[in-house]
């Protein structure tokens, strides 16, 4: 269930009403929006006195049951938009923010010049690969450590923000010490522990959905991290596994309006391992801003005939700086900036 405290109350009145929830058995997650604060409540009903009794406190607006089966991710829980406030850099408010940089990490020298060119072209998070998932255990792993400390280097020279995907359990606050953003891939969509682990470290996660995800399962596998004490979750749409080969993925757009609609946590595109095609990418960045996306993860690369993994959908420096400019109109008749 949901408690809806009233707006301007006392930190003291708000500290009341969460003793209570713990004393009636349930654990109390607290969501703060710009007008009221809601807290999701997790437990058995079945077991437990039930909270509908906090209607009559002073400090309560309402206690509304959810329906769903994800509670905390729920747009019953929060009726507004949350937004993720990363180091500045605001994700699902009105600005779409861009992550751009090399599907991995490959040396200093691409690193660099990869974020300073996506910066100067408007980007405002960096993005790169340093544990790197691969199908084949002979195909590139990633640099590791050597890479989240190039990634941190181009935050400092930079100022972006930097995203990197996290692999495993045991590397969780390495990778948070480094990064500012938790990436987990298709792969690892489904892996709860590691969601765990991710959501405790604190640090924003971004949540890719799985090759053959439903959207249920997808939403609740993003309940593992709010339940956790994260609030700081957004959703990736990359792309699903289908019968169609002309693409590497099919990019399922329908999932913005359908995450806008379930859920209160920003959506992201990744159009470039959705479609798998730089030619394609341009394209579906256009689709992605119409549809209404918060923020779109795309790879870039100095080189893309030289990069060490997924050169086919990587687009150049030149071809970043295009596509921006080709955005702008698209961003601006969604009303977005």
């Amino acid at each position: 269930m949901i408690v809806v405290l009233k707006p301007e109350i006392s930190k003291k009145d708000e500290q009341a009403v969460l003793k209570e929830i713990k004393k009636l058995g349930y654990k109390p997650h607290v969501m703060r929006g710009v007008e009221r604060t809601v807290i999701g409540c997790i437990g058995d009903e079945r077991t437990h006195q039930t909270l509908e009794v906090l209607g009559s406190w002073s400090q309560v607006e309402k206690v509304m049951p959810i329906q769903k089966r994800f509670k905390l991710v729920s747009r019953e829980a929060h009726k507004g938009n949350s937004t993720i406030n990363v180091n500045g850099t605001v994700i699902g408010g009105k600005k779409i923010q861009i992550m751009a940089g090399p599907c991995s990490v490959e040396d200093e020298m691409q690193l660099m010049t990869t974020a300073h060119a996506v910066k100067k072209a408007g980007a405002t998070i960096l993005r790169g690969g340093a544990f790197k998932p691969r199908t084949s255990p002979y195909e590139f792993q990633g640099l590791g450590l050597k890479g989240l400390k190039l990634l941190a280097k181009a935050r400092k020279e930079t100022g972006l923000g930097v995203i990197t995907e996290l692999l495993s359990e045991q590397h969780a606050e390495l990778v948070a010490e480094y990064s500012d953003i938790l990436q987990i891939g298709a792969r690892n969509a489904q892996n709860f522990q590691l969601l765990i682990a991710a959501a405790k470290t604190g640090k924003p996660v971004l949540l890719k959905r799985g090759l053959s995800m439903k959207i249920e399962e997808w939403l609740l596998a993003g309940e593992y991290v709010l339940s956790n004490n994260n609030p700081n979750l957004m959703f990736c749409e990359r792309g699903i596994r289908t019968f169609e080969t002309y693409t590497r993925n099919t990019l399922d757009l329908s999932t913005v309006p359908i995450i806008k609609k379930e859920s209160h946590c920003p959506i992201v595109i990744d159009p470039s391992q959705g479609a798998g095609r730089s030619d394609l990418v341009t394209a579906m960045c256009k689709g992605a801003v119409a549809m209404g996306a918060d923020a779109l993860l795309i790879e870039v690369h100095p080189n893309p005939a030289e990069a060490w993994s997924d050169g086919a959908q990587q687009v150049t420096l030149e071809g970043f700086a295009n596509l921006m400019e080709e955005l702008k109109p698209f961003i601006a008749a969604a009303g977005r900036e």
